[in-house]
């Protein structure tokens, strides 16, 4: 078993439950501030065996066939959907969520996630034939060729706060469908979710070391996890700025990389656009995580002639939503993660009001006695140079900023250090594609917030390296091997 006494967690090792060296920390609920459970801090040490262990089980384990990975994955979602209810009031209790976000998003996506990949491809296709010349490297002749998709070894996976489920799911299952091994350091506010995937691919079978989950508070588990020696790639989700650190000490040793970094995602409103629609996407950024997510439209570009409108029907949009216990029935709104965040979060509502911007809904903190709670918040008459624009707040906080024709929208939505998803909503779908191709993110939303979860998913410029989900988490947790012979 993997708990001990009143929910202490063990560290997952070389496929043992193993006692922190660090002892444990509290994890509290951010909805009633109380401690759900205990986890393990470990050292340094444990982290390094961790990823040992990983290095030891990678050779027998990428020489499984792709078909018993897969079947192993496909037991671990049906475990997973046996112990829907518990993994979900767990996912609740550490992240704050709503019942249906923590039950549809978060244990329902990652379970899901596992199915995906227990679904078998083509690892290898076929290149075409070329033919040769004679010349200095031999006789004239038909040269045939192979790409062959090849694990790329032991895979850290540093995982997100906001979603304990789905981010370590698309991150474990597409690394062991490949045959990696993987060294699993979750976020350190809600962990305990990540040891339960951790049991549940034990039941299924997963082999001593494949699988392996260290957690900690300490700056220093993180990085023993990214430079061990035996890492050869790491998968990170998390802010821009520990990105660049993760960045750089995988730069001094060409180590792998697969960066989900910030966002801060414009949803650009033309005139003619179904004002609906917008405003119950955009919306979403109020509800969804309570905002604390990367593809949140949170820096809304409206043109003029809709503009008022748009800011009118977001206040009221916004003024509607229920705050408070994320397991009452007509929540929408839960709290965010910590009182750190919540501070965070309303300090910048402040800058905002301080730079210039009307607070036209929320900016104020509910009047709760207990939990971490941030009132959805409107900020009208943006400019795209005040911080509140510029900066990543990661809270149920949008902006909005005025334009007047399309050149302009587009050079204000491209106007970022960010480019993860952006949006576009107009009744003219010419204009919705023309426009959509010249914004500079790795996806872009045409009248939705809705994904398509084969499509790939990724960031331009600080908002990431690399593209994963579908097909596309498959190529970036391999190498691609080319074998020529002569025809």
């Amino acid at each position: 078993m993997s708990l001990e006494g009143a929910g202490r967690q063990r560290l997952f090792v070389g496929g043992s439950w193993v006692e922190p060296e660090g002892g444990y920390y509290g994890v509290v609920d951010p909805a009633t501030e109380e401690t759900v459970g205990w986890a393990p801090e470990a050292s340094r040490d444990q982290v390094h065996a961790a990823c040992a262990a990983a290095r030891e089980a990678f050779g027998p384990w990428s020489r499984t066939t792709p078909e018993e990975r897969a079947a192993v994955l496909g037991r671990t979602a049906r475990i997973i959907g046996e112990r829907f209810a518990s993994y979900a009031e767990l996912a609740q209790a550490e992240t704050g969520a709503t019942t249906g976000t923590a039950r549809a998003m978060q244990v329902g996506v990652g379970a899901a996630r596992f199915r995906r990949y227990a679904r078998v491809e083509p690892a290898e296709w076929a290149v075409a034939p070329q033919i040769n010349e004679a010349g200095p490297m031999g006789k004239a002749g038909v040269m045939g060729a192979l790409a062959v998709r090849q694990p790329v070894g032991v895979v850290t996976c540093v995982t997100s706060y906001n979603n304990p489920w789905a981010n370590p799911a698309g991150k474990i299952a597409p690394a062991l469908a490949m045959g990696n091994t993987v060294v699993v350091k979750p976020a350190p506010q809600d962990p305990l979710s990540v040891y339960r995937m951790a049991e549940a691919l034990e039941a299924a079978g997963v082999p001593a070391g494949v699988v392996n989950v260290v957690s900690g508070r300490a700056v220093e588990i993180g990085e023993a996890a990214v430079s061990s020696p035996d890492v050869d790639m790491v998968s990170f989700t998390g802010s821009t700025a520990v990105g660049q650190r993760i960045a750089e000490v995988c730069g001094r040793d060409m180590r792998r990389q697969l960066m989900e970094l910030g966002g801060k995602g414009a949803a650009v409103v033309f005139d003619d656009a179904d004002v609906g629609s917008a405003v119950a996407g955009i919306g979403t950024t109020f509800s969804f995580y309570s905002g604390q997510i990367c593809t949140a439209p949170t820096r809304v570009l409206a043109q003029r002639g809709v503009y008022d409108r748009l800011v009118e029907q977001l206040a009221a949009y916004a003024g509607r939503l229920t705050v408070g216990d994320p397991r009452a029935a007509g929540t929408v709104v839960g709290p965010v993660i910590s009182a750190e965040h919540r501070d965070r979060v309303e300090s910048y509502v402040e800058t905002g009001r301080k730079e210039g911007a009307v607070v036209v809904a929320g900016g104020e903190r509910p009047p709760y006695g207990k939990g971490f709670y941030v009132a959805p918040t409107l900020l009208a008459d943006c400019t795209n140079d005040m911080r509140v624009a510029r900066e990543e707040i990661f809270g149920p906080v949008v902006c909005v900023i005025p334009f007047d024709d399309e050149e302009e929208g587009i050079a204000l939505a491209n106007d970022t250090d960010y480019g993860l998803i952006d949006y576009v909503w107009s009744g003219d779908v010419a204009r919705a594609f023309r426009v959509a191709r010249r914004l500079r993110a790795g996806g872009v939303g045409i009248n939705t917030v809705g994904r398509n979860m084969e499509a790939p998913f990724g960031g331009f410029k600080k908002s990431g390296v690399g593209r994963d989900v579908g097909s596309y988490a498959l190529h970036a947790y391999s190498e691609v091997q080319a074998i020529v012979w002569p025809g």
